[in-house]
């Protein structure tokens, strides 16, 4: 729909467009602020929408003292910084936790690459292909193998809001140490994920 010209009353033969004798369903100045944003890269696209979306690990990160990170920012100038900020520190000051202050991009990134390392593992997708079984009847290993390694190439298309969706899916809790972190995840999300990735449900998001 995005790409097809007749919904802005245009008619097209072999490639090129030409005024059609029907109405527009679609104005051009929405046609064309779509297309405006379609050109940009699927990642600057992302990394621009991700401002105006909630954080991505919210109410799912804890430090070492198990005291709970929220999200925060701050502006200079044009550029937004996004930060997790450990309830310790929010309440008894700088230097109270061992991890006070996090960069939002970095931690969330790694969370998603462990996330997307899951998807290529033959001992996790037998896991969830196990525990699809019991919602799904006639599922196969190889249909869970399948629908997950999808989702690896599709992430980055994802808008950041389906993203944050399918993160709340998977994970239960992310615990960040002073060594590291530990993302303790939801089995019975993956294979909720699994049978939505083989409906189609997944791909209608980005």
């Amino acid at each position: 729909m995005l790409s097809n010209r007749a919904y802005i009353g245009d008619a097209v033969h072999k490639g090129e467009s030409y005024p059609g004798e029907h109405d527009a369903i679609i104005d051009r100045e929405a046609w064309d602020r779509v297309h405006a944003i379609l050109q940009e890269s699927p990642r600057k696209r992302t990394a621009r929408t991700r401002a105006d979306t909630p954080a991505l690990l919210k109410g799912l990160l804890f430090g070492p003292d198990g005291a709970a990170f929220s999200p925060t920012h701050t502006r200079k100038g044009d550029r937004l910084y996004r930060y997790y900020v450990s309830q310790t520190v929010l309440k008894h000051g700088a230097g109270s936790c061992p991890v006070g202050r996090l960069p939002a991009g970095e931690i969330e990134a790694a969370v998603i690459d462990q996330l997307r390392a899951v998807f290529r593992q033959p001992e996790i997708v037998a896991g969830t292909w196990k525990a699809a079984r019991v919602h799904a009847d006639g599922i196969t290993e190889s249909d869970a193998r399948a629908a997950l390694q999808q989702l690896d190439p599709l992430w980055d298309e994802l808008f950041p809001a389906e993203q944050a969706r399918i993160v709340t899916l998977l994970v239960e809790r992310v615990d960040m140490r002073t060594d590291g972190l530990n993302v303790r995840q939801r089995v019975d999300g993956l294979s909720g994920l699994a049978r939505e990735i083989m409906s189609g449900g997944i791909g209608e998001a980005a």
